[in-house]
Parts: C-alpha cells; sequence; structure tokens
C-alpha cells in the first residue's frame, strides 16, 4: 500500500491577504484542499471539526499566536499528532530553533516561492509518515 498523500491543510493567518495567497498556492500547485482561518481560536475549533492532515501556522498574531495555538493542538488527543509548520516572517535560527523545541515540524520564512511551499510541506508530510511508521 503507498503512503497516504497529503490533501487536507488548515491554514492560520490573521493576514487576509495571505490566506488567499496560499489558499490558492496550495491548491492549484499541491492539489491540496486547505481550509484558511483568521486566528488561534479558531484554528482549535476547525481542527476539531474537521482533523486536518498538516497545520500551517502564522506566529504573529492578535489573541492566540502561533506558539500558543501549537501547544493548544498537542493538548489536544485530536490533533496531537498533527505535523505543525509555521510560515512566519520571524524566521531567524533562533526564532526557528524555539518554534521546532515547541514542536514544529518545520518553519517557512516569509515572503515564500509558492513552489517551495508546496515542496517543503510535502517534505515535512513525507518525514511526518516516516516518523509514524509508514
Amino acid at each position: 500500500m503507498s503512503p497516504r498523500r497529503l490533501s487536507n491543510i488548515l491554514h492560520v493567518d490573521d493576514d487576509d491577504s495571505i490566506r488567499e495567497i496560499v489558499k490558492v498556492a496550495l491548491e492549484r500547485l499541491g492539489g491540496f484542499l486547505v481550509s484558511s482561518v483568521p486566528s488561534g481560536e479558531e484554528a482549535l475549533c476547525a481542527a476539531r471539526e474537521r482533523v486536518p492532515d498538516l497545520v500551517l501556522l502564522d506566529v504573529m498574531m492578535p489573541g492566540m499566536d502561533g506558539p500558543a495555538t501549537l501547544q493548544a493542538l498537542r493538548k489536544d488527543p485530536l490533533t496531537q499528532d498533527v505535523p505543525v509548520v509555521f510560515l512566519t516572517a520571524k524566521a531567524m535560527r533562533k526564532d526557528v530553533t524555539e518554534l521546532e523545541r515547541l514542536g514544529a515540524e518545520g518553519v517557512i520564512g516569509k515572503p515564500f516561492r509558492a513552489r517551495e511551499l508546496v515542496e517543503a510541506l510535502n517534505l515535512v508530510w513525507q518525514a511526518h509518515l516516516e516518523r509514524q511508521g509508514g
């Protein structure tokens, strides 16, 4: 049996234009189904309603920021094993190290190239499947 393909992505970003650009890029270039929400609180609800294959998460958001959202996802049995990738302008090495320490499976800097975003998410997904044993 071939490994399961990445298909359902939850994207969380408070910037409307970034959500639209990411959605179009991931759906057109990657063939993914993308759900987009503007806040960490809404991400938690959306992830419980339909558990995504992967969460693409901004760091700096009003209210519940990205790291707090990641910690909440990890505490929920439904979402604790869902890989989380940060898409952020805060991609300095020390920031990346801290996000990885919190449990991020990847950090992608803004600005990004659409094709590279798709490729990076597929690589994270493959590594996730290997860690899960298939």
